[in-house]
């Protein structure tokens, strides 16, 4: 266990209990954007039941130990905020013999919540498209020929294309590896 894995479910755990959701591992209601791709979004992961697969955890990437709760239901929504001023407190909560992790490991279990996060109310205009649920659309690019879920299509020059087309993929084809050809 790590740090960021007690905050990510002390930060679940927070943001759930505002927007009203008892169980979130069988709530319907629950979407969740997580901005960071590190540990606290596996404990939020885990301690709500959402996943990318069933379109109720979205990620948004801020870089931030940052997640929005969203009681689809209600309308409902949080946005909960690890504070940064949190780690200058880790040694009123933690005995002095501890190295940082493990400082902070002992500290977020035990700090406020006041001292480890801020909650915002905040809305949250979910589109059509990002509900859970079958996909409600599905074209092809004009220009890989590969299918494009959800309108994420692009259009450039009255051609359909996908993101990695219109504007540089994160990848690139790799070079077929030379062939060994002895005569």
């Amino acid at each position: 266990m790590c740090p960021g894995q007690v905050l990510g479910v002390r930060l679940a755990m927070i943001g759930c209990r505002e927007v009203g959701i008892e169980e979130p591992d069988k709530s319907k209601n629950l979407l969740v954007y997580v901005e960071i791709d590190r540990c606290a979004t596996d404990a939020i992961q885990a301690a709500t039941g959402c996943k990318l697969g069933k379109r109720t955890l979205k990620f948004v990437d801020y870089g931030k130990v940052a997640a929005t709760f969203l009681n689809s239901d209600t309308g409902d929504a949080v946005r909960v905020v690890a504070r940064d001023d949190s780690r200058d407190a880790v040694a009123d909560y933690a005995p002095p013999n501890l190295d940082k992790s493990a400082a902070q490991l002992h500290a977020y279990k035990l700090m406020p919540e006041e001292a480890l996060f801020t909650v915002t109310p905040v809305r949250v205009e979910v589109p059509e498209a990002d509900l859970p649920g079958p996909p409600t659309s599905r074209v092809p690019c004009d220009q890989c020929g590969e299918g494009v879920n959800d309108h994420r299509e692009v259009c450039v020059g009255g051609r359909t294309l996908c993101k990695a087309c219109a504007h540089g993929a994160y990848y690139r084809t790799a070079e077929p590896a030379p062939t060994d050809r002895r005569l």
